[in-house]
């Protein structure tokens, strides 16, 4: 059952100021628009894109609505302007959370900087309709940390759980279970075979060993 999507054979696309391997395109959501060789997501999670900013590169202002947008800033920072919490500056190893909710919202996210940055974002269907615009900001700073889902805050409610984590090597880590993983930075050792930067990973039952300090999201669902 195991599938594994590599960035870097895929199409790099992009807009307005940014590039980007999208990796996840659901059906769901994108219907004949699904771009070829990307996978579908687990339950909620519909969408993810790998995506380095140009020096002073921007999204540009665009709407949202009822969809969660997650961002888990990798290198460098991000400006973000909108009309949640306009004015917020996320850093390196932060993870934003913006909830459309019905009512919607807008946003543009602003690299301040003269060297590239770079950006993963995923986007999770909310389980319920209508429900209020809402925003956070994660720190990362624990080797496990639940940004989505699984009832650990009560604004972004899922059965579809969304965790970043940070191994140092030769740590293990281990999930029961259907479940993708993306890895950020680093290498692990994951079923007889090396995954690194870049590699999206689908199966069940995760176990996994760091060969270098290595940073990746974890999804998966709970019953």
């Amino acid at each position: 059952m195991k599938k594994i999507l590599r960035r870097d054979e895929l199409r790099l696309g992009g807009f307005a100021g940014l590039k980007e391997h999208r990796l996840v395109t659901d059906i769901s959501i994108f219907g004949p628009h699904k771009e070829p060789d990307t996978f579908d997501g687990i339950g909620s999670f519909v969408y993810l894109a790998d995506a380095r900013f140009n020096p002073h590169g921007e999204t540009r202002m665009h709407p949202h609505r009822e969809i969660d947008v997650i961002s888990v800033m990798v290198e460098g920072k991000i400006d973000h302007e909108g009309s949640l919490q306009h004015g917020e500056t996320i850093h390196s190893g932060q993870v934003q959370v913006q909830r459309a909710g019905a009512e919607g919202f807008m946003h543009n996210e602003i690299n301040p900087d003269e060297t590239t940055n770079r950006m993963i974002q995923l986007w999770f269907k909310p389980e319920v309709a209508g429900m209020k615009a809402d925003y956070a900001v994660y720190d990362t700073h624990q080797q496990v940390t639940r940004v989505y889902g699984g009832g650990q805050d009560a604004r972004f409610q899922s059965k579809t759980i969304m965790e970043v984590i940070k191994l140092k090597k030769d740590e293990s880590f281990y999930l029961k279970g259907l479940f993708q993983l993306y890895v950020m930075t680093g290498e692990l050792y994951y079923d007889d075979e090396v995954i690194q930067e870049g590699d999206l990973i689908e199966d069940f039952d995760l176990d996994v060993q760091a060969m270098s300090d290595a940073f990746f999201i974890l999804i998966y669902e709970t019953s």
